[in-house]
């Protein structure tokens, strides 16, 4: 028997006895029984009351002339009596004897009356307790349980229960409806390594106790959104077969004092029933945050809800098998006292995926897709750096929708490009027509920034260039990087600065003016000139000094009231140097641009005629002043395939 499935009542055959009938159910089907009693009461009363006939003169005439076929005397509990019966005339309309009723007096001798008129009747005696217990108590039954469909009901669906404002609400996910492991995790290898002992431990737990050895309390995962923080912690629960609580950090805050605190506490005493278990808190920041702000006053039951967290942490022991996983994106705003060793051990960053880890996140969202057979998911893996795991999982399930949108059977490589520059900058926007005049001016000014990009070394390879809108851009010049890179020189970062320059130069030599369209490379190069000076050291003049630029966070209240950390003539030199790095870039860009001025006119009138041009068009154009076919460029590839490693390249 799997002792995960709760025990079903069996009878001694062995066969599966049917469930109990829940509380509700018989609840209803209790009132439905007295709604008819009492409607029943009702019209029975009613239809005995419009039969009746007056006890002077008609009953004695119909006695008197023996119509009466027989009766009943009646005697209630109150000393009222009446009788009733059916007469010998017929009605019509039912073929059916009539009957009466008459309410006659106490005093009248009604036996000797009957007995005189050779009447059959008999006595009786009707149950008055139960009628009358039935008509106090069941209009009481109806409101109540009017009240209970009403309002209880409602109370106790809405918000998680308006009675059970205390109750945890961690919902339970237990080795049959989790599902996932590592198999569906990918990107994340430094973070598997780390959390495979807790799995360890999970599965065999006399192993690390046997040596006295303590497995961490609480892990904290810290990494942006999209990362697979959430996905991670379930995989967790899935290798190790034990129960997996949910929750989020907002669902212990609530505007009544003291809620929080008890819910804490309940999920606690849940983790113990069901432990070994993991108990997760997603989005931690929303209660955890620290207890002094510094600015105005504090929140009183988030900081009860954050001590309740703190006692029940310090409270259990990993021996009872409960293991705490909590996931942020902001470590920063935690309190202190929830990371010290003891609460939250460790911490594992989960980073964006790197290369590989890009391409084997594509590789598992593309199995429940159709993907073509000559799709390379390394080029989209290149070509997605920056790129979380949603990021990705989205990407594939917008190129799905493109592919079904045109009729295709499966997934190509241009629809998933198409998808990418979607999620990364938005859908073309093929509606806002520009006019000629506004049309050249931007194929200029994204020949500009290819010219340059391509011509300025230590910058990654141009991917294509476009002028089709596409989100808040009227043009775009993509670059394709070669590897993921962690750190950056300076010829690199000046190299980037130059080819951003390039649009704006190239406006200024075609059309002599210059225009709005420059805004975001302006932003760009400036943010990056400023970094290298005040930032990376990378300033002659300033030399290897670090100047603060950053506010901190003033929700934190530190350094509030903090003076500036330089002087003035300080500042001016940053000034000028961040000047100086912006025109000398200039200058490379316009030097360029000048000696290629035929190459920019010929790289403008092709985008204007074709709007989307690859990289090889764009090198085709630099190097040959042409472009060549597609036999000229694979014959370019299969000689340089075949030319030895030492061998020149070919001009």
């Amino acid at each position: 028997m799997d002792p995960t499935q709760p025990n079903k009542p069996q009878d001694p055959s062995g066969k599966r006895r049917p469930p109990p009938m829940p509380m509700r159910a018989m609840m209803a089907w209790f009132l439905l029984l007295a709604l008819f009693i009492t409607v029943f009461q009702l019209v029975t009363q009613r239809a005995a009351k419009s039969a009746g006939i007056p006890y002077n003169p008609d009953f004695m005439v119909l006695l008197e002339e023996g119509r009466i076929n027989q009766a009943e005397v009646v005697m209630e509990a109150s000393g009222q009596q009446y009788i009733r019966g059916e007469l010998k005339d017929i009605d019509p309309a039912t073929g059916d004897p009539r009957t009466f009723r008459v309410e006659a007096p106490v005093t009248e001798n009604l036996v000797e009356r009957l007995t005189e008129a050779k009447v059959p009747f008999e006595f009786k005696n009707p149950n008055p307790w139960l009628w009358q217990f039935l008509s106090a108590t069941v209009p009481f039954l109806l409101v109540i349980g009017l009240v209970y469909f009403l309002f209880y009901r409602n109370m106790a669906r809405g918000a998680g229960g308006a009675f059970n404002f205390g109750k945890s609400r961690a919902r339970l996910m237990n080795r049959d409806n989790n599902k996932i492991t590592f198999k569906d995790v990918a990107g994340v290898d430094e973070a598997h390594e780390e959390v495979q002992e807790i799995i360890d431990f999970l599965r065999d737990p006399k192993k690390f106790q046997r040596l006295g050895g303590r497995i961490p309390k609480g892990v904290l995962l810290v990494g942006q959104p999209g990362t697979g923080k959430t996905l991670l912690a379930r995989a967790i629960a899935g290798e190790a077969q034990v129960p997996f609580f949910s929750i989020s950090g907002s669902d212990f805050v609530e505007m009544f004092v003291g809620v929080g605190a008890s819910r804490v506490r309940d999920m606690f005493e849940q983790g113990k029933k069901s432990a070994p278990c993991i108990i997760f808190i997603d989005e931690i920041d929303a209660v955890g945050r620290s207890r002094f702000s510094g600015i105005g006053g504090g929140h009183d039951e988030r900081e009860q809800t954050l001590n309740a967290l703190l006692v029940e942490m310090d409270g259990f022991d990993t021996q009872e098998g409960i293991i705490i996983i909590a996931a942020t994106n902001r470590p920063d705003v935690l309190d202190p006292a929830l990371l010290r060793p003891g609460r939250f051990d460790r911490q594992i960053v989960v980073d964006l995926p790197n290369l590989e880890g890009r391409e084997a996140i594509l590789k598992i969202h593309a199995r429940k897709v159709k993907l073509d057979a000559s799709v390379e998911l390394r080029n989209i893996a290149r070509g997605t750096p920056g790129f979380s795991g949603a990021d990705l999982a989205n990407l594939m399930n917008e190129a799905a929708l493109l592919a079904a949108r045109r009729g295709a059977e499966t997934i190509t490589e241009k629809d998933l490009e198409e998808a990418r520059d979607k999620v990364r900058w938005g859908r073309e926007r093929r509606s806002r027509v520009l006019d000629d005049k506004e049309k050249r001016l931007t194929a200029c000014h994204e020949a500009g920034h290819a010219i340059v990009l391509a011509l300025t070394p230590e910058t990654e390879p141009l991917h294509k260039v476009t002028i089709i809108p596409r989100g808040r851009a009227l043009g775009a010049t993509f670059q394709l990087p070669e590897k993921d890179r962690y750190t950056e020189g300076r010829k690199r970062l000046l190299g980037m600065i130059t080819g951003a320059m390039g649009g704006r130069v190239a406006e200024q030599i075609c059309f002599g003016e210059i225009t709005t369209g420059a805004a975001s490379d302006i932003k760009q190069a400036t943010h990056l000139a400023r970094m290298m000076v005040t930032e990376w050291g990378m300033s002659e003049v300033l030399g290897f000094q670090h100047f603060g630029t950053r506010e901190e966070l003033l929700f934190l209240g530190r350094e509030v009231n903090r003076s500036n950390d330089m002087s003035e003539d300080t500042a001016r030199k940053i000034d000028a140097e961040v000047k100086r790095i912006l025109d000398e870039c200039y200058q490379q860009a316009l030097d360029l641009l000048t000696a290629n001025r035929d190459k920019l006119d010929q790289l403008t009138n092709l985008l204007i005629e074709r709007e989307t041009l690859d990289g090889r068009d764009v090198d085709d154009i630099l190097k040959h002043g042409r472009l060549r076919t597609a036999a000229e460029r694979n014959a370019e590839e299969t000689n340089r395939e075949d030319a030895p490693a030492d061998a020149p390249p070919a001009s």
